[in-house]
């Protein structure tokens, strides 16, 4: 018996020293390889750590190297490279454009990310006419496409709430905002793509040509391809903004008004709205932004302790349209059934108003409070289980909301393309609910990571149990199975994208969906 423990224990030993030899033996030989690569742009292989972070702040994976690629090609090559060492390679690579992954998605655990920022000196190239559009690098942020846009009098027709983001990024995941109702997501803006596969092709696709790459594309988490071009869909740029609040203290009262806003011919461009738990002082908080209709009435009203449910709408319009669309406001808002003391008004510019984080991003990075963890939860709730779901979560398992906001909105499905790879509920209308917090690094109390992380988990533990066939935006999951229920009967389609244009799983490994070497099951 001690003898065959003694053989065993020297076999592993010999078996764990040849992996270590080869490990030691292909490391030099990967890097050799990497650097003879003919590229414009370089690789880094020090220096590593900006990659291994995210928004997020939760997980940190360190990559092999950092390729900064002056154009496409170099992109390209590096991905061909990768993909004809062939299964027995472990690299990996992973486009990181502004970083704003919230669980490591845009890193490479021993990988290759690839800054896609770098690409922003390609020129955008703005197409003026009846359908204007805009061809993009995908490393390109829109806070830029904008500024660069409005020099033209033109701008996209949807958004995220925050602009700086890369363009790759957000097509990769959806793009959604409180234009979305009207528009649809940035996926449905999309003329055309150019995107790198996983087998180091330059593919140009969209609804004609190569169709399925580029609805795969499209909200595919960055399975199938690198975006590193697009063209965009644009529309006029208005001057002016008018940014409009108002509180509900009923929820089925403030959804009823969400949904009659966001169906047919609104009056607004744009209809989002949140969630006050437990907050005091609020139009006070306001009034630094926003100027009360009757300041007397509004002074006197207290938000102290209530669940509070606050619509927040605009009106785009140009300065000399400024009355008429001022009777139109009047107009709607007379329809609304909100507080009447709580309506407050604000005029803006147009890059203001959808420039508008950036600015919150400025205070809290002056306080160190933006660098912290982002344990953010979205969800995309079915309108038939919104009530149920606003009940248990804002009633019970929510007590305040001090740890960051909770945007709650509908939008239509009708204006989703189903032929992308984005999940959402199945009902003509749901609604997206994005829990945004931020937790105070080493804290143990309610403001900590363990406590936001434990609610997180009792809210979707509540949606699995109460059947709310509920989907998750931005989606993080452990394992395949949870994803192969993520995305139900289209997780066939996806499984053959990813056969068809990434079949060694090289691209995007922090998603965690697909491991390279590892066969996918059907």
């Amino acid at each position: 018996m001690q003898r065959n423990m003694l053989f065993l224990r020297s076999f592993m030993i010999l078996v764990l020293s040849c992996i270590a030899i080869k490990i030691n033996l292909c490391f030099p030989n990967i890097l050799s390889s990497l650097k003879t690569l003919p590229i414009d742009g370089h690789f880094n292989f020090e220096q590593l750590h900006h990659a291994a972070k995210d928004f997020g702040n939760r997980y940190s994976f360190l990559p092999l190297a950092v390729l900064h690629p002056n154009s496409v090609c170099d992109i390209a090559t590096t991905v061909k490279h990768i993909w004809q060492m062939g299964p027995g390679s472990d690299l990996t690579v992973a486009a990181r454009g502004h970083g704003h992954s919230l669980q490591g998605q845009s890193q490479a655990h021993g990988g290759i990310v690839i800054n896609m920022k770098s690409l922003q000196g390609l020129k955008m190239q703005f197409h003026i006419g009846n359908l204007p559009y805009v061809d993009v690098s995908g490393g390109e942020l829109w806070i830029n496409i904008l500024r660069e846009g409005l020099k033209h009098g033109l701008a996209p027709k949807s958004w995220t709430d925050y602009l700086h983001l890369t363009v790759g990024g957000t097509l990769s995941n959806a793009g959604i905002s409180g234009q979305a109702f009207r528009h649809g997501p940035q996926i449905s803006n999309v003329h055309q793509l150019e995107v790198v596969t996983g087998k180091g092709e330059v593919v140009t696709c969209s609804e004609k040509q190569n169709s399925d790459l580029f609805h795969g594309v499209l909200g595919g988490l960055g399975q199938f391809g690198i975006i590193t071009r697009a063209r965009i869909s644009l529309e006029p740029a208005p001057e002016m903004v008018k940014w409009i609040r108002v509180l509900y203290t009923d929820f089925a009262t403030f959804t009823r008004d969400q949904e009659e806003l966001t169906s047919g011919e609104s009056t607004f461009d744009y209809v989002e709205g949140f969630v006050i738990i437990n907050r005091t002082g609020l139009l006070n908080n306001w009034r630094s932004s926003f100027n009360p209709q009757d300041p007397v009435q509004a002074s006197k009203f207290k938000s102290d302790g209530r669940t509070l449910f606050c619509l927040e709408l605009a009106k785009y319009f140009n300065r000399d349209e400024t009355a008429v669309v001022n009777r139109e406001i009047h107009s709607s808002l007379s329809q609304l059934n909100h507080i009447p003391s709580t309506l407050f008004v604000s005029e803006v510019p147009y890059i203001e108003f959808l420039d508008r984080v950036h600015i919150s991003e400025i205070k809290l990075r002056s306080k160190g409070l933006w660098e912290v963890p982002h344990p953010w939860l979205n969800l995309l709730v079915p309108r038939s289980k919104i009530q149920t779901f606003a009940q248990q979560v804002f009633g019970n398992i929510l007590t305040d909301t001090s740890n960051g906001p909770i945007l709650i909105y509908p939008v239509n499905k009708s204006k989703w393309d189903n032929r992308t790879s984005v999940v959402t509920p199945d009902e003509d209308v749901f609604y997206l609910v994005a829990f945004l917090s931020s937790a105070v690094p080493s804290s143990t109390g309610n403001d900590g990571l363990d406590h936001i992380l434990i609610q997180n988990k009792r809210i979707l533990e509540f949606c699995e149990i109460a059947r709310l066939g509920v989907k998750q935006y931005l989606p993080h999951y452990s394992t395949q199975g949870e994803w192969k229920a993520h995305f139900g009967s289209r997780w066939e389609v996806f499984v053959r994208r990813k056969s068809s244009y990434d079949p060694l799983a090289i691209l995007a490994p922090g998603q965690r969906i697909f491991q390279k070497a590892v066969p996918y099951s059907q």
